[in-house]
């Protein structure tokens, strides 16, 4: 069976490997854990939207802005960008770190609940193409950011529709429980309000209700209700001139799994806006990344049990905290798979000090100590979110275009973690 990721990631005559590397390469060179990215996936993953909506009359004027907190390391940011690209920031280090890989600020727009004075002004001297309101506060708070610098800062709204968009609960953001956007109800209001603000320019509405979204029918019911505004802010002559709308395409995380296709998820959307004249955003993050890496890493021990038995590996939920965080299933997968050996059940578990370091449990797999093994579809929410919990300095993170490696950012080491301390006299 192919692994996740297939035909970029591949079982050949070394074992699992990435475009024309074995990951036994990999991590005799580099060692583990180490993040492993595919560029002709990244790559093959953005196309697929660029090739939908330009194949859609409603997509002719549209602009992919991929999401940065899914995997900000600046060569993929600047892969992204060089492929045409913007970006979708919630921070303004976020901010920084697409200049700094040499992404168009006109192509960038910046969401987030919590935006700072600081971050508003670095922004509008940016020029970024859109700030996502997300509160009254925030509205008047950018306007008076804006005055002081003598600038207009473009605005959407973006608006809540109160759609169960049936994800993990974290990652929810569309139900009017979320602290994310305002109630589509009240958006006509503030729209109003900030067409009396001299310093803000309305130019579109956003919509994002959440992550790893696999039925596609739930974008179709918030545009409804997007467009219902869309209609009533025409009415009163506040032009519209772009939909946000967001980004929350899943993918495929267990090998049995299907997922939707850009297509599937983007056709019914189209046809809604067509003929209304609207500039297309997207905002994908995981969709792109997700199952363009892996994370690469070494059993350490094996340790048998009465009700459990264990795989000791040297990854841990400091380098992946998506298992511990949401119970996520990521595929493991032995690297050199080992033949006639019989399977036993493992729990794949990290030397974290917390029960809950675990990267996947109730695992079938022939290894012993010292075997690679990867674990699939870590390119999104991986390296992004990792940590130095138990003063572990995080991975490696590799680039492999077809036979050449990449080192695309190096293993911290432990004296990197305390640098920035001091003791006391």
């Amino acid at each position: 069976m192919n692994p996740i990721g297939a035909p970029f990631f591949s079982f050949q005559q070394d074992g699992l490997q990435v475009e024309s590397i074995p990951l036994t390469q990999i991590a005799r060179q580099f060692g583990t854990p180490t993040y492993v990215y595919s560029r002709a996936a990244l790559a093959a993953n953005l196309d697929e939207f660029h090739q939908v909506l330009s194949q859609h009359p409603a997509g002719a004027d549209s602009l992919v802005c991929f999401a940065v907190k899914s995997n900000s390391n600046l060569a993929i940011l600047n892969l992204m960008a060089r492929q045409g690209a913007g970006f979708d920031i919630v921070s303004g280090g976020e901010l920084q770190r697409v200049l700094a890989a040499g992404a168009d600020p006109t192509k960038v727009v910046f969401s987030g609940v919590g935006k700072t004075e600081s971050e508003m002004a670095q922004a509008l001297e940016a020029g970024i193409l859109c700030f996502n309101v997300e509160s009254a506060a925030e509205l008047d708070r950018l306007n008076a950011v804006a005055g002081r610098l003598g600038k207009q800062a473009p605005i959407s709204l973006r608006v809540n529709p109160d759609v169960d968009p049936k994800t993990h609960p974290y990652i929810s953001t569309g139900l009017k429980t979320a602290k994310f956007g305002v109630p589509i109800e009240n958006a006509l209001a503030l729209y109003e309000h900030a067409a009396t603000l001299p310093h803000l320019k309305i130019e579109g509405i956003d919509c994002h209700i959440g992550s790893q979204l696999l039925d596609p029918s739930p974008f179709e019911e918030a545009l409804e209700r997007v467009l219902q505004l869309l209609d009533a802010l025409q009415a009163r002559n506040i032009p519209i001139h772009h939909l946000d709308l967001g980004g929350g395409l899943g993918i495929r995380y267990r090998a049995e799994d299907a997922q939707p296709t850009v297509e599937s998820y983007l056709t019914p959307l189209l046809n809604m806006v067509q003929g209304r004249g609207l500039k297309i955003i997207l905002e994908p993050g995981r969709r792109l990344v997700g199952n363009a890496g892996l994370l690469l890493t070494q059993v350490e021990f094996l340790k048998p049990g009465e009700g459990k038995n264990f795989a000791v590996i040297d990854a841990a939920m400091n380098d992946l905290m998506r298992p511990a965080l949401y119970e996520a299933w990521h595929d493991i997968i032995e690297v050199t798979p080992r033949a006639g050996q019989a399977q036993v059940v493992y729990d794949v578990v990290g030397p974290v000090c917390e029960t809950g370091d675990f990267l996947g449990q109730d695992r079938a797999l022939s290894v012993q100590a010292g075997d690679l093994l990867a674990v699939m579809s870590a390119g999104a929410y991986g390296m992004a979110m990792s940590s130095n919990y138990n003063t572990r300095p995080r991975a490696a993170e590799i680039l492999v275009d077809g036979d050449q490696i990449h080192v695309i950012r190096d293993r911290e080491k432990v004296a990197d973690l305390y640098a920035l301390e001091h003791l006391i006299p």
